[in-house]
């Protein structure tokens, strides 16, 4: 895959499409995608290694929602354990104390996700069960997500289990309308721990001090996950084949993260594993949403804010347009900033109206080569000037006002500007 070739897009294309459909954490289908990464990078010359980390796994033998005696699609969490809850109907669209002290005994339909803040209050205050919903009412399919109860989000509550659902916009509407009194739970699983993997790729530079450049590559349980996140990972093989046929002053790490979609589990793994290498690792860029049809090009950092003007500046200097700021990314360079690696994540971000992701919708319909091909262009222009720099510009230091927001997104520290 040379990078600027004729033949460049159409193979970049060729490998979306190969990779379109559901990679789930932790199953076959993930695993395969990270062979299947190992065996594209084999094809232009380089070695790769596989490395394991584990992940909670289950099978979902029932998952049943009554309401007022009337059963509702739905899917059950992943890893909230087994058991029946019949308990009175609340929806409880507010998180304010006043909502949630009337949650004692109930179980709870909520308007969001289960967060680690929002699952510990409703612990603390009583909730029994926890009813969710996704999907869209002015969609036309009634497709419902496979959530979990990811193990982070139950360490605030010391990891109690309480059975929860997920059901889709439709249904959770018409329980509303309809004034919904009573609820019954039943949920069945077993539980166990799996394998994940991320695969990586060095390129000796000059220095043994390296710049980490990582995408992941799995998806949510309905998406085909095009979008978010093959776009980064084939946009990572790009910039790898750039830099086999040119020269670079510091070594430089591709890592490929698996069960990102569940918390960012492989680049979490990736710093618990290789702390003596992050003593090295003096950037972090990262990948995740290039290449869409619409959308605006953004590079969010986290790190000293003369990072975020470097980059307007080359951005201006080449002709690109796009936005940057300084702030904490839902994505796999958040890790590397928590260990005080300075680092920017680049997307292409589409309003809900062109491209949505974690659903059925993220498909090979919102990609656009000529966008992929000038985002990954703009990327390795900037880990050009990164990597051939005599001495990395940016400080190995994250500032104050980003620790603040690490803490927050990593749940360490509560935001209280909103409930």
């Amino acid at each position: 895959m040379a990078l600027f070739t004729e033949n460049y897009q159409e193979e970049m294309m060729h490998i979306l499409k190969d990779m379109a459909h559901v990679r789930i954490s932790g199953t076959k289908e993930e695993a395969d995608c990270a062979i299947y990464l190992q065996e594209c990078c084999k094809k232009m010359g380089f070695e790769t290694r596989l490395e394991a980390f584990q992940v909670e796994m289950c099978d979902i033998h029932e998952a049943v929602l009554t309401v007022d005696g009337k059963e509702i699609p739905c899917k059950g969490y992943r890893c909230a354990g087994s058991g029946t809850v019949e308990a009175p109907f609340y929806y409880m669209p507010n998180t304010d104390a006043c909502s949630l002290a009337q949650c004692k005994g109930k179980i709870v339909m909520l308007d969001g996700g289960v967060g680690y803040w929002g699952y510990r209050d409703l612990i603390e205050n009583g909730a029994v069960g926890i009813i969710t919903y996704d999907g869209n009412a002015n969609y036309a399919d009634e497709d419902i997500d496979l959530r979990e109860l990811r193990s982070f989000v139950r360490e605030g509550s010391d990891n109690k289990k309480i059975p929860c659902v997920n059901i889709n916009a439709k249904s959770a509407i018409k329980l509303v309308k309809q004034n919904a009194a009573n609820a019954k739970i039943v949920l069945n699983q077993d539980e166990w721990i799996g394998d994940s993997h991320n695969v990586i790729l060095d390129l000796p530079g000059e220095t043994d001090e390296m710049i980490v450049l990582s995408a992941h590559y799995d998806s949510t349980p309905l998406s085909q996950g095009v979008y978010d996140n093959m776009s980064g990972s084939v946009g990572l093989l790009g910039i790898a084949d750039y830099f086999r046929q040119h020269p670079h002053h510091y070594s430089l790490r591709f890592l490929w993260c698996g069960s990102e979609e569940r918390g960012l589990l492989g680049s979490k793994a990736y710093v618990a594993a290789h702390e003596e290498d992050l003593k090295k690792t003096v950037l972090n860029i990262n990948l995740d949403m290039i290449g869409c049809i619409m959308g605006k090009f953004i590079a969010c950092c986290t790190s000293e804010e003369k990072l975020v003007h470097y980059i307007e500046y080359l951005a201006s200097e080449t002709g690109f347009g796009m936005a940057a700021r300084q702030g904490v990314y839902s994505s796999d360079s958040t890790p590397f900033a928590d260990k005080g690696i300075p680092a920017v994540s680049f997307a292409r971000i589409a309003s809900g109206n062109t491209a949505t992701i974690h659903n059925r919708y993220d498909t090979m319909d919102v990609m656009k080569a000529e966008h992929m091909a000038k985002d990954v262009a703009f990327i390795t222009a900037f880990t050009e000037h990164m990597a051939c720099a005599k001495h990395c510009p940016v400080s190995k230091e994250i500032p104050e006002n980003m620790k603040e927001k690490l803490d927050i997104y990593l749940n360490r520290k509560r935001d209280n500007t909103s409930h």
